[in-house]
């Protein structure tokens, strides 16, 4: 019988559990044994005793044997004395945020311990139950609309008075992702007229279909279209002639929800200084892609700055402030890891599964992915020059 680990998540602000009680039931179902440290799920509305009704085994903190367990689910990575304690062989799931980390794919290696990042999961039909980046962005995208919306100077719809006629608020969504998406569907419920931009042309027929008003992209250049499922990143020619098209909008806009951003690489910066200074006093900008170096210029991780009357929200870590919902979906995504993964001996990780194949980031003491961690900085500290 395969043990499962859900430790409490301990980071700043981070209020998701990597587990649900739906979701262990579903798992010891499959033949899996979980422990759930106490308390683990309370900030997402989940009680212990809830977890205990389906079979999961409660422990405190300091008597969970992180060595016994052949697996661990989490949501950020444990702290290096926790995974200092794995067994060799055993696997984390979780979002491990693999992008140059070293010292994590490093202590994985010393357990040889097996790691898959949900972060590089291949966006491909099969693993669609499994994506992570998909359920969470979906979120983001909603509760930046609601931020934008209560952080307004106006109302968002049109609403007829006595007084007059009040006109809707007019949104603009750079970034036809998942959260530019689920964005445009809530602005609209919302009842205001959304604009969108992105550099992919392909995108216009789904913000069309949720009833958004697409701003074709500039004919500098073939439009960049997307890599396995992510945005590719465009050339600086094409995002300065991008920059001043947008420019005009901005001006226009009443609320902006930036979600612009390339795996790995810092997210391109799409709106300026100077076309901060063309939009009106009370105007929102929302940027989803603050900790990635922000679309917006200006813009503070987990801050809001007003800057010359424009409110500057600096979203950083939305999916957590929906710690239900985000939870219950991102423990369906883990489940599903997990039963693709799960034989009747135990772990099956294939490095040729072309769902394992980019996202299992250690394996076996090696660490697959040089693209992401480069092997110089996975020597030991004191063998370095």
């Amino acid at each position: 019988m395969v043990k499962l680990l859900i430790p409490r998540e301990t980071a700043p602000g981070e209020r998701r559990v990597a587990a649900t009680p739906e979701t262990v039931r579903r798992l010891v179902a499959k033949g899996a044994s979980l422990q759930v440290e106490r308390g683990a799920g309370q900030a997402a509305g989940f009680l212990d005793d809830d977890f205990a009704a389906v079979g999961a085994e409660l422990l405190e903190g300091e008597a969970m044997a992180w060595e016994a367990v052949d697996g661990v689910l989490c949501v950020q990575p444990p702290g290096s004395a926790s995974l200092g304690r794995l067994q060799s062989g055993s696997l984390l799931v979780g979002l491990l945020a693999p992008y140059g980390a070293a010292a994590l794919a490093r202590t994985l290696n010393e357990r040889r311990t097996s790691a898959i990042a949900l972060e590089l999961l291949p966006r491909i039909s099969r693993a669609q139950s499994m994506d992570v980046l998909s359920s969470q962005a979906n979120i983001a995208g909603y509760k930046a609309v609601l931020l934008a919306a209560a952080a307004l100077d106006r109302y968002v719809p049109m609403l007829m008075t006595a007084a007059g006629t009040i006109q809707p608020s007019r949104v603009l969504i750079l970034g036809a992702g998942v959260a530019g998406l689920q964005a445009l569907a809530t602005a609209r419920r919302l009842g205001g007229v959304v604009y969108v931009s992105d550099v992919r042309p392909a995108v216009k027929e789904q913000v069309e279909s949720l009833g958004g008003r697409f701003i074709d992209p500039p004919e500098l250049e073939e439009a960049p279209a997307e890599t396995g499922g992510y945005a590719r990143q465009a050339s600086e020619a094409f995002l300065a002639a991008q920059r001043r098209q947008l420019a005009e909008q901005l001006a226009l806009a009443d609320m902006v929800i930036c979600t612009a951003q390339v795996p790995g690489r810092t997210a391109p910066r799409l709106i300026s200084e100077e076309m901060l200074d063309g939009m009106r006093p009370g105007a929102v900008v929302v940027d989803l892609a603050v900790a990635q170096g922000g679309n917006c210029f200006g813009t503070i991780p987990g801050a809001t700055v007003e800057r010359r009357g424009v409110l500057l929200i600096g979203a950083d870590g939305l999916p957590s402030t929906v710690p239900n919902h985000a939870s219950a979906l991102y423990a369906r995504n883990i489940a599903a890891v997990i039963e693709h993964v799960l034989g009747e001996e135990g772990f099956r990780l294939d490095p040729e599964d072309p769902i394992l194949d980019g996202c299992l980031l250690t394996h076996g003491g090696v660490c697959r992915r040089n693209d992401i961690v480069q092997p110089a900085d996975l020597s030991p500290i004191g063998a370095r020059s």
